[in-house]
């Protein structure tokens, strides 16, 4: 209230919600505001949420203000990069999301060989920033795929035999913590976070930079061959010794995909980061064997090579996956495979095996959070994808599949690889490494604020 010897002027005080709108940089989006419905929209169209609020976030003081204001007024937070989100967890009813998709700073430096990104950054743009100086880490296979969701479950790609996962090139993170912080992690500082955050999804805070190592790279030697379904199996067992031979240098997935007549088609899609005469010489018996319908390898820049795959995986298509990781990939286990391609509800569905080896395999589980992912593995993913309204029929296709491959399958699996809360498989995904991210998620977020994840509960919660 203002008082002047003959006026008198009562001004309202700000509601907290006004206040938080007006500290903010970014923009606070409410239902009813023009672009809330296309910022609640993800990735994967099955997922149809309703927040009460939107933070679209500038930088990390603004994540702290909408963390700090979500916990003050008891609204449930969901964390939203800039990628694909399968599992839906970037999205909440009623609650508040963090939207850090508008975040896509990066700043290369050519002499380090790093770079500094935001989280908002997808694949796509991140490895087109740093091909355009003729550098590379390892990332994924989709160029839509969130870097920050990538980087945080721990980051299978082309080139980890090489290299390693995405997050043994992460040198260090800017996190913000449940209780606002804004901290900076790395082997030499807060590093039991920063242990954490390699493999640990979002469990711990929000990222809102990441610092990786970056490694020089020219053309790589990339593609795929193209066999017809009726020799899938035959196909398959190439494939097993073939990858088994690789050296670190050259990644080989397979894959089962609907082609564009919408009949699948088997595939084996490869990248060779090596001399390109070396690698044609490598390449030679997959191009031999068949042979193939169609040859789509050749040299190319490592930009090209995560947009190659991009066709099947549109936004707006419903989702759902699920995965296995199989040490060995035997007879019966690829018989399996087989019939259940045979068995697709949908001509979008895929079935894709990455092959996990070389420098990704070799480095001691217990480096990182992400246990599951050392040692030499045929990761199989299944992947429903439809466009009618038929969910149940897909997704039952899935989880049969996923059931009928468990007898040939390890504990544990890509926590990235999760479309649903799998309670005890999270825990064996990170297997010794489990009781040590318990404990410092009790240190870091003891009321488990982050937990729209494959969440890790804090030591004094029920498992």
């Amino acid at each position: 209230m203002i008082t002047h010897s003959k006026i008198t002027l009562r001004v309202r005080a700000a509601t907290p919600l006004e206040a938080f709108a007006a500290e903010l940089r970014g923009e606070l989006l409410l239902p009813g505001h023009p672009e809330y419905d296309g910022a609640r929209k993800l990735w994967n169209g099955m997922i149809d949420r309703f927040p009460a609020m939107i933070a679209r976030c500038a930088d990390a003081a603004d994540v702290s203000k909408s963390l700090r204001f979500a916990r003050a007024q008891g609204l449930q937070v969901a964390v939203r990069g800039g990628g694909h989100n399968a599992a839906g967890y970037a999205m909440v009813d009623g609650g508040l999301v963090i939207d850090l998709s508008h975040m896509k700073k990066i700043t290369v430096d050519p002499l380090m060989l790093t770079a500094l990104a935001e989280p908002g950054l997808t694949l796509g743009e991140f490895v087109a920033a740093i091909d355009a100086y003729g550098l590379a880490t390892t990332t994924g296979t989709v160029s839509g795929t969130g870097m920050a969701g990538l980087t945080l479950g721990g980051g299978m790609g082309w080139l980890m035999g090489k290299h390693g996962l995405t997050i043994d090139n992460l040198l260090s993170v800017e996190i913000v913590t449940a209780d606002g912080q804004i901290r900076y992690a790395s082997e030499n500082e807060y590093g039991d976070l920063f242990w954490a955050v390699r493999g640990g999804g979002g469990n711990f805070g929000i990222v809102t930079a990441f610092e990786y190592r970056l490694h020089p790279i020219g053309q790589v030697l990339a593609g795929m061959v193209v066999h017809p379904i009726e020799r899938a199996e035959e196909l398959l067992r190439f494939y097993r010794v073939y990858a088994h031979a690789a050296p670190d240098e050259l990644t080989a997935y397979a894959a089962i995909v609907g082609g564009p007549n919408g009949l699948p088609m088997a595939a084996i899609a490869v990248c060779y980061a090596g001399p390109i005469a070396e690698g044609e010489r490598l390449l030679a018996p997959l191009r031999a064997f068949g042979p193939p319908l169609a040859d789509m390898i050749r040299p190319m820049s490592y930009l090209d090579v995560v947009h190659m795959l991009d066709a099947g995986s549109p936004d707006g298509r419903k989702y759902y996956d699920r995965a296995n990781s199989l040490t060995e990939l035997n007879d019966q286990a690829i018989a399996t495979i087989v019939d259940y391609a045979a068995m697709r509800t949908s001509p979008f569905s895929q079935i894709l095996i990455q092959h996990i080896h070389g420098v990704a395999a070799r480095i001691d589980p217990a480096a990182t959070a992400a246990h599951a992912l050392r040692g030499e593995q045929f990761l199989l993913g299944m992947i429903a994808a439809w466009e009618d309204d038929d969910a149940e029929t897909h997704q039952s296709w899935v989880r049969a599949f996923w059931s009928d491959t468990r007898q040939f399958a390890r504990a544990g699996t890509y926590v990235n690889f999760m479309s649903e809360d799998e309670g005890a498989r999270v825990r064996s995904s990170y297997g010794p490494n489990y009781e040590r991210l318990v404990a410092i998620k009790a240190k870091y977020d003891p009321a488990n604020v982050f937990r729209l994840n494959q969440n890790i509960k804090p030591a004094g919660q029920s498992q």
